[in-house]
């Protein structure tokens, strides 16, 4: 069976239609409170909410309990390039590693506020404002790190635009269980919400510009530059986490959701130290230099249309860039996926029985999700032998290797 790759630019760029996403998803977060939800959209024995029925995140697959830390950074080498009167760059920053044991207090998903300014963001009225602020998730906060000194990989997950961070948490608690250390940035002034430690919390000031080709280059250049930066918190001789020196320098990868996966590019060809990329469900707009990008990169993401009359699907975004891409590369298309499956979004809309669009249960694309990832994390930064990269699995029928030059998957 052959697919494409659709533009999936285009589902940041349609701010209205992600809105509708949250504002059904949330509608039906009243469910909680004890409103009646329409029967098609009751939610099934398979994706059914907590016992309690607030949401919940699945358990991680790694033998590790997870700890996570909030961490406040601050550029003042550069003024924010979307509110140029704030001479600094400041950043929020969640943390997810192994932990020696499981701590006494689980990590917040969000908080109340964040969850309120989605809401409102949704246009919903007469729910409980902090709903989401409640999803259940498996890490405990600051629980003691658990590793030998630089004995851990790090890898840098970037988020979807006008998206939080706490989007990606169910793959960072699972990449951390299989012992990683995982950092998820929040690009201020790019998402609905950030909360800082003073209790500022800023709103999506770019989700209110006209977008163009320049401007989204604008943006992947400058989530490149917040990764730089938090790289070198974390990893230089003043760095900002009591963990760092678990960090292995040498082991560093980044994957994103969307325009952070287009930004996973932007910021390999910037900083050498990323040694692997992963673009999920994104359409890249970095510059990559004629000579290449020798590093190893995978691009996974959804099933699109075919281009009318052409017998061939359109491979939109990533062509250009996989002719430069010239070191392992990897296109793998989920079969019923749809933009939100690779996130919690997906998963959390089944718990409530939410139709975002995809034909295949939230849980299981999330599975796959984390079942990729960590194999390729696994395979360029752990030299660990991983099978399910080089073909089709029987295991995971949806998941399907595609030829972009050829523009066919099997």
């Amino acid at each position: 069976m052959s697919h494409a790759i659709e533009p999936c630019h285009a589902a940041d760029r349609r701010t209205g239609i992600g809105r509708a996403v949250v504002a059904g998803l949330l509608a039906m977060a009243a469910t909680t409170a004890g409103a009646s939800a329409p029967a098609a959209a009751t939610p099934t024995a398979a994706s059914a909410t907590g016992p309690d029925g607030t949401p919940y995140l699945p358990k991680p697959t790694g033998g590790h309990a997870v700890g996570t830390t909030a961490l406040y950074l601050k550029d003042t080498s550069r003024p924010d390039p979307w509110v140029p009167e704030m001479k600094a760059r400041e950043l929020m920053v969640s943390l997810w590693y192994p932990a020696k044991s499981p701590g006494r207090h689980r990590a917040r998903y969000m908080t109340p506020k964040e969850s309120e300014l989605l809401l409102e963001d949704g246009g919903i009225t007469g729910v409980p404002l902090d709903v989401l602020s409640r999803t259940r998730t498996n890490a405990f906060t600051d629980a003691k790190p658990a590793g030998k000194k630089h004995g851990l990989p790090l890898i840098v997950l970037s988020p979807g635009h006008s998206k939080p961070r706490s989007e990606l948490t169910s793959l960072a608690e699972d990449l951390a269980s299989r012992g990683y250390v995982v950092a998820a940035i929040d690009h201020t002034y790019e998402n609905v919400a950030t909360t800082f430690p003073d209790g500022r919390v800023t709103t999506c000031v770019t989700c209110k510009i006209k977008k163009d080709p320049a401007w989204w280059e604008k943006l992947v250049n400058s989530r490149a530059a917040d990764v730089s930066f938090v790289l070198n918190q974390l990893t230089g001789s003043r760095a900002e986490w009591k963990g760092t020196r678990l960090i292995d320098r040498s082991r560093i990868a980044m994957a994103g959701h969307s325009v952070g996966g287009a930004s996973a590019i932007a910021a390999m060809v910037g900083d050498s130290r990323i040694r692997a990329g992963i673009d999920i469900d994104g359409s890249t707009y970095a510059s990559i230099p004629d000579s290449g990008l020798s590093r190893p990169f995978l691009f996974l993401g959804k099933p699109s249309s075919y281009t009318p009359g052409s017998g061939k699907p359109e491979v939109a975004g990533w062509e250009h860039d996989w002719k430069l891409m010239t070191g392992w590369k990897r296109s793998l298309l989920v079969t019923g996926a749809a933009h939100t499956s690779f996130t919690d979004l997906g998963m959390l809309g089944d718990q409530f029985g939410i139709d975002l669009g995809a034909d295949i249960p939230g849980l299981r694309s999330v599975e796959i999700t984390r079942r990729y990832v960590a194999a390729f994390f696994d395979l360029h930064l752990r030299e660990r032998r991983q099978p399910l990269l080089n073909g089709p699995s029987a295991r995971y029928p949806e998941v399907e290797h595609c030829s972009v030059e050829k523009k066919i998957c099997r």
